[in-house]
């Protein structure tokens, strides 16, 4: 009788790591993929600048605004059940993307599309940790960040490659396809688990998303119109007040949003933290030196995505190595290492850089790069997810994510900026003076994500016991 159940634990958990894996991939994906479409997205639909910029931002900025709210909802109303919802807006409001006649048209149409994605996101890693056992989340946890890593590092070269040779349409309707399977796949081989059953925290959810609206919106735009414009200055202040009052609710109400108390956990701080400066550093490197390669070295969309390979395709190959360690030596061991590894890269990459460099001398950097953020992927979501109790895993995810997408958005805002106060496009030369320090600061950036990372609690150490105000005490394990 025991072999029935066992095999079936092992395809209910093959199948959750299937789903989430492709549902995280296609999220991830759609926060860079339409980068290198813009010119021909202009060409085909018009718009100024700005309106090509918003393409790209109005998914981020509804992406991370939405996705504590959206991991809230999945707790108190079935994550199996949200999960579907989100696939379902995502897919349609691809769909209505690929069909848009006008600027505006695409950019509500991609704002949706980051609502679906917010909803979805945080929940795949819910959804993995019920179905897999403790013991393999290490391994299963590697390849979901595999698979996100890939999609985050890969999306200029797939919207280039579509671009290029069959249309810019088809970066949207990729997914339409993929999210019609897996709703079916999802409601059949997935299962329904809920967090605390505590009602939905309204407060808590109002401060939240304006907070992050207001500091994800003032971060979009202040590399389009500089960062002592009013309505950017507006954004960023009014936002940290906001969220100022988030993490004060936090602290003092009965059943917030995100209790305060988890990041008395140093496991729950410490990768939250390595997270965000580790989405700075990467983010902005990775915007910057796309084009590089395009506008300075003269490669085509493809070409550049190709050459990229060595540092975007390896967490295919690392991941699920050192997910696999990270279940056995340490978790902490394995992100710190990577985090430090994809400083090198980057600062290596700052030595060599210049107008004429050949790609022999950049490929130690890539590779360098490509095997630290693989080793980082591989651990950090199995950090995060076993820092907290199951029934607040949901909340963590989201918040998670939330830090990861605030990480990338302030990445590429701070490294354009300082790009821009050194360098610029008139010349080769002088694109080659701002990447240079920017790449040095985000190799600064993450190299600090990496320290913070040796704080989190190595394999072994006693697990924290964290008590709420009217509850019971709860462990918070803070080791992997």
């Amino acid at each position: 009788m025991s072999q029935p159940t066992a095999t079936s634990g092992r395809g209910s958990a093959v199948w959750a790591l299937v789903i989430t894996s492709i549902a995280g991939f296609m999220a991830a994906l759609d926060n860079l993929v339409v980068t290198t479409a813009l010119p021909s997205i202009r060409q085909d639909l018009g718009g100024a600048l700005d309106d090509l910029e918003w393409t790209v931002s109005a998914y981020t900025l509804t992406f991370a605004v939405l996705l504590m709210f959206g991991a809230a909802l999945g707790d108190r109303f079935g994550r199996r059940r949200l999960f579907l919802v989100g696939i379902t807006i995502f897919t349609g409001a691809s769909a209505a993307a690929a069909m848009s006649t006008g600027i505006g048209a695409l950019i509500a149409a991609r704002a949706v599309q980051g609502v679906g994605g917010a909803i979805m996101m945080p929940l795949t890693l819910t959804l993995l940790s019920a179905a897999v056992p403790a013991a393999k989340r290490g391994m299963a946890f590697g390849i979901w960040g595999a698979a996100n890593g890939l999609a985050v590092a890969s999306g200029p070269l797939i919207g280039g490659t579509l671009t290029e040779h069959v249309s810019w349409h088809w970066i949207f309707w990729l997914n339409v396809p993929v999210g019609l399977l897996l709703l079916p796949l999802a409601r059949l081989r997935l299962k329904e688990s809920r967090g605390t059953g505590a009602p939905l925290d309204i407060t808590g959810t109002l401060l939240a998303s304006g907070g992050l609206f207001g500091i994800v919106y003032g971060l979009v735009r202040a590399p389009i119109v500089g960062w002592t414009d009013a309505v950017v200055l507006t954004g960023l202040f009014a936002g940290t007040a906001l969220l100022a009052g988030f993490v004060y609710h936090g602290i003092r109400s009965k059943n917030p949003m995100l209790p305060m108390r988890l990041f008395r956990s140093r496991a729950f701080a410490g990768v939250n933290a390595a997270s965000l400066l580790m989405f700075l550093g990467m983010f902005g490197s990775i915007f910057l030196l796309s084009q590089f390669l395009q506008g300075v070295l003269g490669y085509s969309p493809t070409e550049a995505g190709l050459r990229m390979l060595p540092w975007t395709g390896m967490p295919m190959i690392v991941a699920p190595i050192a997910g696999y360690l990270s279940d056995r030596i340490s978790g902490r061991t394995i992100a710190a290492t990577g985090l430090f590894l994809q400083a090198i890269g980057l600062g290596w990459f700052a030595t060599v850089i210049s107008a004429d460099v050949s790609y022999a001398a950049q490929l130690p950097a890539l590779i360098v790069s490509g095997i630290g953020m693989a080793l980082y992927f591989a651990p950090a979501s199995n950090l995060v997810m076993s820092s907290v109790r199951p029934e607040e895993q949901g909340i963590a995810s989201g918040s998670n994510n939330a830090l990861r997408e605030v990480g990338g958005a302030l990445g590429i805002a701070v490294m354009s900026s300082i790009f821009s106060a050194q360098g610029g496009y008139d010349s080769a030369q002088h694109f080659v003076n701002g990447i240079e320090p920017a790449l040095w600061v985000g190799a600064a950036v993450v190299a600090v994500g990496g320290a913070a990372a040796l704080f989190i609690p190595g394999k072994g150490r006693t697990a924290t016991v964290v008590r709420d105000t009217d509850s019971e005490p709860a462990p918070v394990l803070e080791s992997v």
